[in-house]
């Protein structure tokens, strides 16, 4: 029996699961994202602190030069890997998006594996933001409470993500603007400041790419040290470079996925050219990696680290003897920060949800209320943000830095999965004689980006922890690598209790939701056609009368 089928007789015997959103019900009563909550939730879990905050560490230990280039190669991988995400996404946008794809076109087995790491991945980030969240309150005093900010973070992240679906969606899309307004305003800063308008009138260009210079040397030195630094900087960009997966999770639950969607999709090239690889050169202009107060609170290589502001913008304002803007970019990060956290509760949520309903969690975890929320997945998920109160018993900065490696790797074995996983899929649309020129959307320059983009993945995934063994590091070897080790066990493990095959390319089930996506589209485009970004952001009657005009 086909996992349609199961998942058909799942929906007609239990009635905690009717009310889940699901795509096979086919009736879109929980599809209830707009275009523009689509694309702003796609923003939301793509810029976090890592862009603002976490991108100093990679400065400070590679140099602007460095890290500039190392942002912009693993973005150009990331691209690949996005390619094939899109054009199996739009195609099959199902709830658990590409571990559902990963479990129905490979193997149960890397199914499973990819759902939990995934789960891990976002429920560990959860505490990481609220962490983050602490630093950046300490620019303006470090006497605040943790536990206070901690639990205040706890109980607006249940609060937003109990609501209905639209409810998240809303409160999602006013933050994540907040995000782009931010970033905006740092890339104005830059270029203000570095043509003379800033207090001392100093036209200070690219001086800071000259003096200290361009690449840092890191744990060694001469050619070998620079080296070193730009593969840290490739580590800080396998960190802060992400959002397709955020995409593929949130596609079952848009009102027309394959338009909604798609056209999310195609932003994300937008994002990485001028949100990563923008903010890795606005970075390395405004201060310079030598900068005292930068490697004290990045490298803890002082008694102030972890407790002043971290944002390498907010540093270069402060030497600039700038006032007033510090405050408000402080204000806006932290609002930045508790947006992501709220993007990672969400998605965790539904991670979890996709994996009861595929029978690899508990099945008590399929429960919906009303509204489509998975309240027990929810309460599991709640259990995560606790983990900020690790701040209590050591500083903020080594619980981040733990939660950074940790975090890491499984980010980048989510795009290992996405790789495999479309390799599978296009092997299956050859030798079933699919058209593949007949999909919503077609990726270009395939199956050769699934395939570099799987070695580049899988190169960076594997060597990302080398520190460990220079000197030999017990706990920075478990950090960076617990993850690495955790994915072939659940694999392997899962493999070996139900006794999965991998899918034959043959025999892969290529039509699965297809059919009944259409026809809910063909349906709700007669009520409630789609709409574009700009179109629903300003109201539709608004639209109609600019265009008559």
């Amino acid at each position: 029996m086909s996992p349609k089928s199961d998942l058909e007789k799942s929906n007609t015997n239990d009635a905690e699961v009717q009310a889940s959103p699901v795509l096979t019900t086919g009736s879109g009563l929980h599809r209830r994202l707009g275009n523009r909550q689509i694309q702003l939730i796609a923003i939301g879990g793509s810029i976090g602190t890592a862009v603002f905050v976490s991108i100093g560490a990679g400065l400070a230990k590679g140099g602007p030069g460095s890290l500039l280039i190392a942002y912009f190669f693993y973005c150009c991988f990331l691209a690949m890997v996005n390619n094939c995400l899109t054009e199996m996404s739009v195609y099959q946008p199902v709830e658990g998006g590409f571990i559902r794809l990963a479990g129905k076109w490979v193997d149960d087995a890397w199914g499973f594996m990819a759902g939990w790491n995934f789960f891990l991945y976002e429920a560990l980030l959860i505490p990481f933001e609220i962490t983050a969240i602490n630093i950046v309150l300490t620019y303006w005093r470090t006497d605040i409470p943790v536990w206070a900010v901690c639990l205040a973070c706890v109980i607006l992240y249940g609060l937003l993500n109990v609501l209905a679906v639209k409810a998240y969606g809303e409160s999602e899309f006013w933050l994540s603007g907040g995000k782009v307004i931010l970033i905006l305003m740092l890339f104005a800063f830059t270029f203000v400041t570095m043509v003379g308008g800033n207090p001392q009138h100093d036209a200070y260009g690219f001086r800071n790419w000259n003096e200290p210079g361009a690449f840092a040397e890191y744990l060694s030195t001469g050619n070998l040290g620079r080296f070193e630094g730009f593969l840290a900087c490739v580590w800080s960009a396998g960190f802060a470079c992400v959002g397709p997966e955020y995409i593929s999770m949130v596609a079952a639950e848009a009102k027309h996925p394959r338009k909604y969607i798609k056209a999310a999709f195609a932003t994300v090239y937008f994002r990485f050219i001028v949100f990563f690889i923008g903010s890795a050169l606005c970075c390395g202009i405004v201060v310079s990696y030598a900068d005292p107060v930068l490697r004290d609170v990045q490298l803890g290589s002082g008694e102030g680290a972890g407790t002043a502001s971290a944002s390498p913008y907010v540093i270069a304002m402060k030497n600039m003897s700038i006032e007033g803007l510090p405050h408000v970019v402080n204000a806006l990060l932290i609002t930045s920060i508790f947006s992501a956290g709220n993007t990672y509760t969400f998605t965790a949520t539904r991670i979890l949800h996709s994996l009861a309903l595929e029978g690899r969690a508990p099945r008590i975890l399929r429960k919906c209320t009303k509204q489509g929320v998975p309240i027990y997945c929810f309460c599991v998920v709640m259990i995560f943000p606790f983990l900020s109160f690790l701040q209590m018993g050591d500083s903020s900065s080594t619980v981040l830095t733990w939660l950074t490696n940790i975090i890491t790797a499984a980010g980048i074995i989510n795009y290992v999965v996405i790789t495999v996983t479309y390799i599978a899929f296009y092997r299956a649309t050859v030798a079933q004689g699919f058209d593949r020129s007949k999909l919503p959307y077609t990726g270009w320059f395939q199956p050769y980006c699934g395939y570099i983009g799987l070695a580049w993945m899988f190169t960076v995934v594997c060597c990302f922890g080398y520190e460990s063994f220079t000197p030999w590091s017990v706990d920075k070897f478990f950090t960076n690598y617990t993850m690495v080790l955790l994915a072939p066990i659940l694999f392997l493990g899962w493999k070996l209790i139900r006794r999965t095959t991998f899918v034959r390319p043959h025999e892969a089930d290529l039509i699965w939701e297809a059919p009944e996506i259409d026809r809910y589209e063909e349906e709700l485009s007669l009520v409630e056609p789609p709409v574009g970004f700009w179109q629903e952001m300003v109201g539709s009657s608004f639209w109609r009368k600019l265009r008559r005009n």
